[in-house]
């Protein structure tokens, strides 16, 4: 069961009532359902062992696609080893309350976008403070915006070296206690502040969509009321233990920074109505069943489609891209380590080559490698698939 067994079905079905999808969504949509299929081409691969051949399709490389993240996030891992430090990090996320999302569906990369400034900001201002650590940190921030069950759900996973440089850059700090970064009520009240503070001022600016069901938030008065109950409860912020070094926190981003709304093995079943699993974290996080019609499944997947451009892994403070070089340089002085050597996971990470000639799949025949092909059009591979297997 695959995302694109179900737009194979229903895809046309579900795009043809809905002119509010935007051109984004209907492209990656389109793309999910080509991928590694004859329409966006591909490769001709034979065995020189025993002369078997077969057609391996394209795959349509687009962030959403849940059978083209593996590729890209070793990529990614493999560009980010050299960045690391030899100390413990932590793992800390940020979550915008659920009175918050009637305003998500018209302003998504506006309320991402401050999810973004506003939780780092947060980390940076508390770490900066004597009483709690005194010291200028890193942030590597990473958005997702669903849950479980494919609601929306916006929170941003920050991961943090567990440290940062004094004032004057004339050392490393370490958190004063073992096991302990930052006070997380401090962390959710600043963080609260921030957000709703750029909210008022994109308000007062008139720079916010109020249409469909946020409507009534045109009068001022039902605004100020809105915003005053954003301030009832504590908004969700949740820090995890310290981890490992570098090498564990490579593994560690692993599960975080390439993943899409919903990933193919957790569909379980589709007969007109999909059924999947998820993890339920108000249960003592036991693995249930949820069945929906396909047009409410892709309508909850369409919704964490992201716009065209929007970066959706971000970094700041000394690990900013305007100042990280020399900022991990400084730090690595500091610490007295040296840069993390690549050389042990080069033979794990795929790398792009000019030329496909290299082996990257074993025959099923006889199990020697097969050499990929040259590269051939949606027609040419029509007219060559005449006689052999398709992979």
């Amino acid at each position: 069961m695959e995302v694109a067994d179900i737009l194979h079905a229903q895809g046309d079905t579900f795009v043809a009532p809905h002119p509010w999808l935007s051109a984004q969504q209907r492209s990656v949509l389109r793309a999910i359902a080509r991928c590694r299929t004859a329409a966006l081409g591909g490769h001709l691969d034979r065995c020189d062992a025993c002369g078997h051949r077969a057609i391996s399709y394209n795959s349509c490389r687009n962030r959403h696609c849940p059978k083209c993240q593996a590729q890209a996030r070793d990529r990614w891992l493999h560009a980010r080893e050299q960045e690391l430090l030899d100390v413990p990090y932590v793992h800390v996320v940020f979550t915008l309350p659920h009175r918050l999302l009637p305003l998500a569906y018209r302003n998504s990369v506006r309320l991402y976008t401050w999810l973004f400034q506003t939780s780092a900001a947060t980390l940076r201002e508390i770490a900066a403070d004597p009483r709690h650590l005194g010291a200028d940190i890193g942030v590597l921030s990473i958005l997702h915006t669903w849950g479980q069950t494919l609601v929306r759900h916006p929170h941003v996973h920050c991961v943090v070296p567990a440290g940062g440089l004094s004032p004057d850059h004339q050392r490393w700090i370490h958190p004063k206690y073992a096991g302990f970064f930052l006070p997380v009520k401090v962390l959710s009240r600043v963080f609260r502040g921030k957000f709703v503070e750029a909210l008022r001022r994109a308000y007062d600016r008139n720079e916010l969509d109020l249409a469909g069901g946020s409507e009534h938030l045109r009068d001022p008065a039902a605004w100020r009321t809105f915003v005053d109950a954003l301030f009832e409860t504590d908004w969700v912020v949740y820090s995890k233990p310290a981890f490992g070094g570098a090498h564990a926190v490579l593994r560690y981003l692993g599960r975080y920074t390439h993943r899409v709304a919903i990933s193919n093995h957790r569909l379980l079943a589709f007969d007109g109505d999909v059924t999947f699993s998820y993890k339920d974290y108000a249960r003592g996080d036991q693995r249930r069943t949820m069945t929906l019609i396909a047009m409410e499944f892709l309508r909850r997947f369409v919704q964490h489609i992201l716009p065209r451009g929007f970066v959706r892994i971000r970094q700041s403070g000394f690990l900013a891209n305007t100042c990280r070089a020399a900022r991990l340089t400084l730090a690595r002085t500091m610490l007295a380590t040296p840069p993390t050597s690549a050389a042990a996971t080069d033979a794990a990470v795929p790398q792009e080559t000019a030329a496909p000639t290299h082996a990257t799949w074993a025959c099923p025949r006889c199990g020697a490698a097969m050499i990929v092909g040259p590269i051939l059009s949606a027609l040419q591979l029509a007219t060559a698939a005449f006689g052999f297997d398709t992979s």
